[in-house]
């Protein structure tokens, strides 16, 4: 059987998470009844538990050939597939996918795309519940924006929710945003937002569930190359 991965994130939560649970449950087991302790070995084995679930690590590698197919950066439920105007960074019109993770869901995310990273920057803000709608540009986040070979660019937006409080991002501009790749992390309740071209082919609808690194949620429309212009020299 096969130890179960724990996410770098959650390494010295854990270790930290143990040493409180070892220092509560000794003056309990010294000073008060053992159906107490009892009591309170079961609670905290439970908290344990969930903590070292909450930042489980799993493998996921997925084989595509098609450049072009979005997969979904974040584990979680679907809850925003709509045209809106983005106005932190590319200050135009895109088709925006959101998707909310619960704290039970895996919270690594990974990059949707490959492509050059352009930019990469955090902004502080408020801790809002993330499945609403203003969380987006209100709540704490960080925006990476990635630019495909094709020169298509799309951004991802990591969002903070009324109990993250924190977000990692590995991303930096300059670097290759490679498929199968973290792209970064959130810690408890929180959502993920992209900003996709408007001609995006959508495969998933508000409401379906979607495995980071596994589920394919679009594909981006071809984009042929343009055609140089040449002098014909007239005999």
């Amino acid at each position: 059987m096969k130890r179960p991965r724990i996410h770098r994130e959650g390494r010295n939560l854990i270790i930290g998470t143990v040493l409180l649970l070892f220092f509560i449950n000794v003056p309990v087991f010294v000073f008060f009844p053992h159906w107490i302790l009892g009591i309170t070995l079961a609670l905290t084995a439970i908290l344990l538990v969930f903590v070292t679930y909450f930042f489980r690590n799993p493998i996921r590698v997925l084989e595509i050939d098609d450049p072009n197919f979005v997969i979904a950066p974040a584990d979680g439920r679907v809850v925003v597939i709509e045209p809106t105007d983005e106005n932190e960074y590319f200050h135009e019109r895109k088709l925006q996918v959101s998707i909310f993770m619960s704290p039970f869901n895996v919270h690594a995310n990974w990059y949707p795309i490959e492509g050059t990273v352009l930019v990469s920057e955090h902004q502080k803000g408020r801790h809002k519940g993330a499945w609403l709608p203003k969380s987006s540009t209100e709540n704490e986040r960080s925006l990476v924006v990635i630019e495909t070979p094709s020169k298509v660019q799309i951004a991802v937006r990591q969002v903070a929710g009324a109990m993250a409080r924190r977000i990692v991002t590995y991303a930096k501009p300059g670097h290759f945003a490679h498929r199968n790749t973290h792209l970064g992390f959130i810690k408890l309740g929180s959502r993920v937002d992209m900003y996709l071209p408007l001609d995006t082919e959508m495969f998933v609808e508000v409401g379906d569930s979607t495995r980071g690194n596994e589920t394919i949620i679009a594909r981006l429309a071809d984009k042929a190359p343009k055609k140089s212009k040449t002098n014909v020299k007239q005999k």
